[in-house]
């Protein structure tokens, strides 16, 4: 075991868990991960914390709910990282043990160049600063528009509100993605319309090898045209997963694309759209399944009001 890795799991669990001595702290890991759950485990062991690992069957979908048994743990702990291989971010596993108070930071895919290099590396009190304002600009709107290579989206966040995975879960019920950096809400169910531009990466694909064009009517994918359309589609099934569930903008001017959505859709100058999943944070969509598409350097309007052009911020 990495002496390297424990070290950088030790610093991490410290600056954004601020996991103490004494406490209870959980790892969740499946047989994919179960590597450098490991590592976070001896991390914790290192800190004084009453630490304890547990360790699943992979899941077939990010979304995907755990066992009862480890569901039932997680609302037991003070603190709990969840790294596996699909994501349990939008589990209600995940939603109900914050609500019970656990601090809890997910690390869906993540390699140990993520852990070592790139989003991880930021100064998170400068991404908790710009995701708070992001989010911010988010929660006080009451639509968005989407431009990108001469195709539009659009869709209504009236009355839903921002969420800010900011890296930083230090109080209680406090949650989100390590590596993290990103302003995220729930758009309002039936109302997005129009053509996304996917050019970036996809769960459950990784880096797209060809731009992906994908139509959404009263919102619903009803359309997707590229060569990893007909992956996407099967693992959004045919059903609620077509449903759009999310729209988030990356905050971590660190972070890079790589192929895996966890630091993909935390790259500062991109946006993602998600499918499937929203009922943990605003919305009421519930699929079983949860599916981002990052997309580079989009043109955003909140409002009409222009937000961000060709992947830049214009409002601060």
């Amino acid at each position: 075991m990495s002496q390297e890795l424990i070290g950088t799991c030790r610093s991490l669990l410290i600056k954004c868990l601020n996991l103490k001595a004494g406490e209870t702290f959980l790892v969740v890991t499946d047989d994919v991960k179960k590597d450098m759950a490991d590592s976070l485990y001896e991390a914790g062991q290192d800190i004084g914390a009453e630490a304890m690992l547990l360790l699943m069957k992979k899941r077939k979908k990010s979304g995907e709910e755990p066992p009862s048994a480890i569901a039932a743990a997680l609302k037991q702990a003070d603190a709990a990282v969840c790294i596996t291989e699909c994501s349990m971010s939008h589990t209600k596993a995940r939603k109900n043990a914050a609500a019970q108070g656990t601090r809890i930071a997910t690390m869906p895919g993540i390699t140990r160049d993520m852990f070592l290099e790139g989003a991880i590396t930021a100064d998170y009190q400068e991404v908790e600063e710009l995701t708070k304002r992001v989010t911010n600009l988010l929660s006080r709107g009451e639509s968005v528009t989407i431009e990108k290579e001469g195709y539009r989206f659009s869709f209504s966040i009236d009355g839903r509100k921002g969420v800010p995975s900011t890296g930083v879960y230090i109080h209680p019920g406090d949650s989100g993605n390590l590596p993290s950096g990103e302003a995220y809400i729930a758009p309002v169910e039936g109302t997005a319309n129009g053509q996304l531009f996917i050019d970036g990466s996809a769960v459950g694909i990784g880096k797209l090898s060809s731009n992906m064009i994908l139509t959404v009517e009263e919102g619903k994918l009803v359309q997707a045209v590229g060569d990893d359309a007909d992956t996407f589609l099967s693992l959004l099934g045919n059903g609620t997963g077509r449903l759009v569930g999310e729209f988030g903008i990356g905050t971590n001017k660190s972070a890079r694309i790589t192929g895996n959505v966890l630091e993909d859709e935390k790259v500062y100058g991109t946006a993602h759209v998600a499918f499937g999943s929203n009922l943990t944070f605003g919305g009421t969509i519930e699929a079983g399944v949860h599916l981002d598409g990052v997309f580079k350097e989009p043109t955003i309007y909140i409002d009409d009001r222009l937000v961000m052009e060709n992947g830049k911020l214009t409002i601060f």
